[in-house]
C-alpha cells in the first residue's frame, strides 16, 4: 500500500491539491486521504480509487492494481513508465532524458561505480 499512497500523493501534489480541497471535490474525508497516502488503509474501496483516478487523471487499472486488487490482464500495468507519468505526469523527450541519465548515475553510485 506504502506504493499507491507515493502514488497519490504525488498526483495530489502534482494538481496542487490539499486533502481537504479533494475532499470538497470527491465526498472522501481528508483523514481517509492522509490514511490511504501513508499506506494505512489495507484495502481501500475500488469506489474512492476510481474517484481518485478521476479527479487526479490517472489510470483506474493502475490504482487498482497497485491496491492488490485483480487487473485483467489486458489493463495490466507492465510498464513503469506508465507508473511515472502516473506520479508525475506526462513528460517531453528531454525530461524523459534527463531522468534516464540521473537514474543511471544513481545506480552506478549503489554498485559503488564512483569510487
Amino acid at each position: 500500500m506504502i506504493r499507491l499512497g507515493r502514488l497519490l500523493a504525488d498526483a495530489r501534489r502534482r494538481h496542487k491539491l490539499t486533502l481537504r480541497a479533494v475532499q470538497e471535490s470527491v465526498g472522501i474525508s481528508n483523514a481517509y486521504l492522509s490514511q490511504l497516502e501513508t499506506g494505512k488503509v489495507g484495502a481501500p474501496s475500488p469506489i474512492v480509487l476510481h474517484k481518485l483516478s478521476e479527479l487526479y487523471e490517472l489510470s483506474y487499472a493502475t490504482l487498482m492494481q497497485e491496491a492488490g486488487y485483480p487487473v485483467p490482464e489486458e489493463f495490466r500495468e507492465t510498464d513503469s513508465g506508465m507508473r511515472l507519468a502516473a506520479r508525475v505526469g506526462d513528460t517531453t523527450r528531454e525530461e524523459e532524458d534527463a531522468l534516464v541519465e540521473y537514474l543511471m548515475f544513481l545506480r552506478t553510485r549503489r554498485q559503488g561505480g564512483d569510487r
